[in-house]
């Protein structure tokens, strides 16, 4: 085995505090972690770990895809730790580190299978031209009670009046107070975890919340979305409370999303979306013309899911259309107001359920077409337009939104011929299980029928 680079101070590090061992981790394309766990020790010397190149393709039923998708003699990967990464582990009980990883094919390049490869290979393209994309990701989930039962609706946790939450809260501070515990030890985790948050609140569903991240680098601050959604679970399971990322979780109740606001630097540091006059630039424009053209056919990165499409519901500020619009939220693109240095645009398709580093990469991707190829956006959207027709519609199931991005090569263009074939063939098989599922809807209804 081949010697991992791992500095003094790192190793100093896993010493004084007592580090039995250390999570190589990585997210597979529905952004779950996976990876293995290594000896501290085994890592201070140079250990290096490898794993089935398919895990990074595994579908959230667990199945994999055909052996075409990955390789016939199933191969594997090196798991290459980015140190920069290594943080503790807040919620174990003895001391344990983890560490974010690429996965590394035999002949040394970035697995096109992995998401986080697929965001850094965007990021190249930008680092090309000299830009540094700067993002800030908003996130939405729920909290609910202990959940054993499947088939059964969760429901929001017990407050200390003995309620349960049904709405009327959004943006309060009482159902804040009563889960303090579980947001004090969430924040200490972020704290721990190199996430830097910034405001959080009551969002409109019962026991709906929302906390923002902090703008900052594009690979960081999906390392960060990643950690911080496997916090959630963690810390909310030490509370004996059940954390969802779903994008529709309640019937008639709000969806959970992941807004991306994105912007773009220069060398200096310029924002390259403002000219030095302060008005907005033509690659501004051309970014939000990419956005417009592209995001359609790219619509199985931002709603993963079946259950994803449920949160396009008009009049929810959920977004149905690709129409922008400044600080409209009734379109898919919004443009917050700000000053010249901090003009960005807000990407509203994204649910809370959706892979971090393959969400920003498809957004980043789409709006780098955009200025490569100098499209032009349509006019700025006035007013509500959640029942307008949008001449780029947007597929509002998850099979229309696969065949829309294998009918187009957008997908190839941005991350190549293999991850795309693979990513659809993950969606066929998830999708066959999802259209194999007898519902409560059907037993309710179709049961008196002749």
């Amino acid at each position: 085995m081949s010697q991992l680079s791992i500095t003094a101070a790192q190793a100093e590090w896993l010493t004084q505090h007592n580090v039995r061992d250390v999570e190589l981790a990585f997210a597979d394309v529905s952004g779950f972690p996976r990876g293995k766990t290594l000896p501290a020790q085994a890592l201070i010397k140079g250990q290096e770990l490898r794993i089935a190149r398919a895990v990074a393709i595994q579908t959230c039923v667990g199945e994999f895809p055909d052996y075409r998708f990955y390789g016939e003699n199933d191969p594997d990967v090196v798991l290459r730790p980015d140190f920069a990464t290594l943080r503790p582990v807040p919620w174990a009980k003895t001391p344990r580190a983890l560490v974010v990883c690429d996965n590394i094919d035999h002949d040394g390049s970035l697995s096109p299978l992995a998401p986080r490869s697929a965001l850094k290979n965007i990021l190249a393209r930008y680092q090309a031209r000299g830009w540094t994309p700067v993002v800030a990701p908003e996130l939405e989930f729920y909290i609910f009670a202990a959940h054993a039962d499947a088939d059964q609706p969760y429901q929001a946790p017990a407050l200390r009046t003995g309620r349960r939450e049904s709405g009327f809260d959004a943006f309060s501070f009482s159902t804040l107070n009563d889960l303090e515990p579980f947001f004090d030890d969430l924040y200490r985790a972020c704290t721990q975890l190199g996430i830097d948050t910034d405001t959080y609140v009551h969002e409109m569903g019962p026991s709906q919340f929302e906390i923002n991240l902090k703008h900052g680098n594009a690979l960081e601050l999906a390392d960060q979305t990643f950690l911080f959604k496997y916090a959630l679970k963690e810390i909310g399971y030490q509370h004996g409370l059940n954390v969802v990322c779903m994008a529709k979780p309640l019937s008639g109740q709000p969806g959970s999303s992941m807004h991306l606001h994105q912007s773009v630097v220069d060398g200096q540091g310029n924002n390259v979306f403002s000219l030095a006059d302060g008005e907005a630039s033509p690659d501004f424009f051309h970014y939000i013309g990419g956005l417009q053209q592209y995001l359609p056919h790219l619509m199985p990165l931002f709603c993963p899911s079946p259950n994803s499409f449920r949160r396009f519901v008009k009049g929810l500020a959920a977004p149905v259309n690709v129409s922008w619009g400044v600080d409209n939220r009734s379109v898919g693109i919004r443009v917050p107001v700000s000053g010249p240095a901090a003009r960005r645009v807000e990407n509203r398709l994204p649910g809370c359920d959706a892979n971090p580093y393959l969400s920003l990469a498809a957004s980043l991707g789409a709006g780098l077409l955009g200025v490569e190829e100098k499209r032009s956006p349509t006019e700025a959207a006035v007013g509500n337009v959640f029942n307008s027709d949008d001449a780029a519609t947007l597929p509002n199931t998850l099979d229309a939104a696969c065949a829309l991005m294998a009918a187009h090569d957008t997908a190839k263009r941005l991350f190549g011929q293999a991850f795309t074939d693979a990513y659809l063939a993950v969606k066929d098989i998830e999708l066959s299980h999802y259209h194999n599922q007898i519902t409560a809807w059907e037993r309710q209804y179709l049961t008196t029928l002749a």
